[in-house]
């Protein structure tokens, strides 16, 4: 059966996505939707013309949300990432001045279509902008997962490994809660060459600061992100296509919160599939929990003020 991905906003992250999946073989066939007609359009016909060298075969279709009723994975990256320049803060929730008002409608269409499989969320503030689609389409938790501190995983064991000199992947343990300001490294998770990090001295709050403002120091190179975030998206959408049983820090439905929030979860074919239970310390709950109040506070606020609208 072919492998079928859709992608909802084709902007700097949204092709990335596309290229990486294509460029791996990962996938048989997309279905690029976004407002910008003549952008997506592009997109598509770029890709066909990369067809020939390219060592797997892809079919694109564009605009045709009921091609989405066999998908096995939407992937959300509707964003206005240039807001960012509009404010001196830096903080992912100016983004939801423009995202707020999208997701609504975009649940409706991926709904009416049929769409059956698992929604893949990056579109930022993650968190609640996950809780959000799941909130609208209805879809069980389990089929709705924010890429969430995948990324910001990643930019942990990316710096961690730069300053010990050894490969990103041969450094493990999470950040967790918020994919935003909140968030934090927690550290009772983290080894290195099976050691704890505590066997190292290192200036653990400054790599945690570096890993919180990661995002924003690529942003204000570059003005917008696309290569971390977009490897992050491929991963899980790889991971839910062969149906790995993958452990991954995802922002996922925690109950005892009622919304949203990053933390290792098993990642398969129908989602989340099974739990992941770290052993926290106790500063590490609390701010967990306060990252989560966080975020569930901006979720019942923007619900609020849609409703009326």
């Amino acid at each position: 059966m072919a492998r079928k991905v859709g992608i909802i906003g084709l902007g700097h992250v949204g092709a990335a996505i596309a290229h990486s999946l294509s460029a791996q073989g990962a996938v048989d066939e997309f279905v690029f939707i976004d407002i910008n007609e003549a952008k997506v359009t592009a997109e598509a016909l770029d890709f066909e013309d990369a067809k020939a060298n390219l060592e797997y075969n892809v079919n694109y279709v564009v605009n045709d949300w009921d091609a989405l009723a066999d998908a096995d994975v939407v992937i959300s990256s509707v964003g206005k990432i240039s807001l960012q320049g509009t404010v001196t803060n830096k903080d992912r929730f100016v983004e939801l001045q423009y995202t707020k008002h999208q997701i609504k409608g975009v649940s409706e269409k991926l709904v009416a279509s049929g769409f059956k499989g698992v929604l893949v969320v990056i579109t930022n503030p993650v968190d609640v902008i996950t809780t959000m689609y799941q909130h609208f389409t209805g879809f069980p938790t389990t089929r709705v997962i924010g890429t969430g501190t995948l990324l910001d995983t990643a930019r942990l064991h990316r710096a961690v490994g730069q300053v010990l000199q050894v490969h990103p992947k041969s450094v493990h343990g999470y950040n967790v809660g918020e994919h935003g300001n909140s968030q934090f490294t927690a550290w009772s998770t983290v080894t290195v060459k099976e050691q704890p990090i505590t066997a190292y001295n290192l200036p653990l709050s400054e790599l945690d600061e570096a890993v919180r403002s990661g995002g924003f120091t690529v942003y204000d190179g570059k003005k917008f992100t696309s290569y971390g975030i977009a490897s992050a998206a491929s991963r899980l959408t790889k991971a839910i296509l062969t149906d790995s049983h993958e452990e991954l820090p995802v922002s996922n439905y925690r109950v005892e919160y009622g919304v949203y929030v990053s933390y290792p979860m098993i990642v398969g074919r129908a989602g989340i599939v099974d739990e992941v239970k770290l052993s926290l310390s106790d500063e590490e709950q609390t701010k967990l929990a306060a990252s989560a109040k966080l975020i569930h506070d901006r979720y019942e606020a923007v619900i609020a003020e849609l409703d009326n609208e």
